[in-house]
């Protein structure tokens, strides 16, 4: 499992050579060992490093994956990661389904169990999507208060990337 960890945070900062690689093991270890409980979030990392290395493809059956495990067992913070996930896989993708859908249900379940990140990172991936192809008055709000849940969190990292997305 730490090799998944390792893994997620080489993806995260950019190394996806090194990450991609570290997460499947993980992931094939983790499958093969039986550990049941940790599978749908290492499922979700290494989505969302596919995602980050624009293999979107990939990322999509790894996340509906993920919500359906975590659905099964009752992992309701992994659900809620899970959605938010699918969010943003499927904002990327040339899809019908409803990524809207998807950061709305992720945004009300994290809500509710104090998930702060998770509810920051929907208001992200809606202000992005309201930019794109909605009310921009929506996507300011959305940028806005994932701004400020990010400033407040310390999280650096996601506040730039909100700021520049905002911009």
């Amino acid at each position: 499992m730490h090799t998944g960890s390792l893994g997620y945070a080489c993806a995260l900062s950019g190394r996806m050579a090194d990450g991609i690689p570290l997460l499947e093991r993980a992931l094939d270890a983790i499958e093969t060992m039986g550990f049941g409980l940790v599978q749908p979030l290492f499922r979700l990392y290494l989505a969302e490093a596919y995602l980050l290395a624009n293999r979107v493809e990939e990322a999509l059956p790894l996340a509906r994956r993920a919500l359906t495990i975590a659905r099964e067992r009752s992992g309701r913070n992994d659900e809620a990661r899970a959605l938010r996930l699918l969010g943003d896989v499927i904002a990327r993708l040339d899809s019908s389904e409803d990524a809207e859908g998807h950061y709305r249900d992720a945004l009300a379940l994290a809500a509710e169990l104090g998930m702060r990140p998770v509810v920051a990172h929907c208001h992200l991936g809606l202000g992005r999507l309201y930019r794109q192809a909605g009310p921009r008055k929506q996507a300011k709000q959305h940028f806005s208060a994932a701004i400020t849940m990010y400033r407040e969190m310390g999280m650096s990292f996601w506040l730039e990337q909100a700021e520049t997305a905002m911009r």
